[in-house]
């Protein structure tokens, strides 16, 4: 049955109100990559490859960060998805099209990210994907993408789940060393594939909300708090 539905995408049911955290459950609701071997994450973005995305957050850098097709890393190839059908109709800075959060889950972590940037000016956006069922570049217009926007996309067939496309405004605030950090910590498959999907996205949003409300200085953002 999950393997029909990682090669026929998901359809989109109604939230649960509880979720245990166990990869196996995980598998069993269709989460292709939970568990499963990962393909190689070629492209240089803030998080667990290293390397920042030159320039200001653009078409093409969220078509990398959004939709990989992945080949071998010698004859890697990117293809974009551009799925506006799979955004909700109101606007929300958490898009779990993965059904990897439960409605409390996600209500909560929505009410979190608004609290962030009325505080820090900050856009941080969330989308949980289970590639290819993503809306891909749609979001760009959508969460209005720019300087001061970060997206993190949560998506285990990556290997580590933890994946940051940083905007400009931002990357001056916080060492590009942040981002590697929070995804070894909590992206890492041993981690996610122990603890759940959804508990690698909440405390790497923890620790993103709590770096963005350190005070300036040499020290922002060198440790990890969550």
């Amino acid at each position: 049955m999950a393997t029909a539905m990682c090669a026929a995408g998901r359809k989109h049911a109604p939230k649960r109100a509880a979720r245990p955290h166990a990869c196996a459950r995980a598998r069993a609701r269709g989460v292709c990559g939970c568990g499963t071997r990962t393909r190689a994450w070629p492209w240089h973005r803030h998080g667990h490859a290293q390397g920042p995305l030159p320039g200001k957050v653009s078409g093409a850098a969220l078509a990398v960060a959004l939709s990989l097709v992945l080949q071998s890393p010698a004859e890697a190839r990117l293809e974009g998805v551009n799925k506006p059908e799979l955004l909700p109709k109101r606007f929300t800075p958490v898009i779990d099209v993965a059904d990897f959060l439960t409605s409390g889950e996600e209500a909560r972590l929505v009410e979190r990210v608004k609290d962030l940037e009325k505080e820090t000016g900050v856009k941080l956006r969330v989308l949980a994907q289970n590639y290819p069922e993503t809306p891909g570049l749609a979001i760009k217009d959508y969460w209005k993408v720019d300087p001061q926007t970060v997206v993190f996309v949560a998506d285990p067939n990556t290997g580590n789940i933890a994946n940051f496309n940083v905007g400009d405004d931002v990357d001056l605030q916080v060492p590009r060393s942040f981002w590697s950090k929070v995804a070894g910590k909590y992206g890492n498959k041993f981690f996610w594939r122990e603890e759940g999907p959804e508990s690698a996205i909440l405390r790497s949003v923890d620790a993103i909300s709590a770096c963005l409300r350190e005070p300036e200085g040499p020290l922002k953002c060198t440790n990890i708090q969550s």
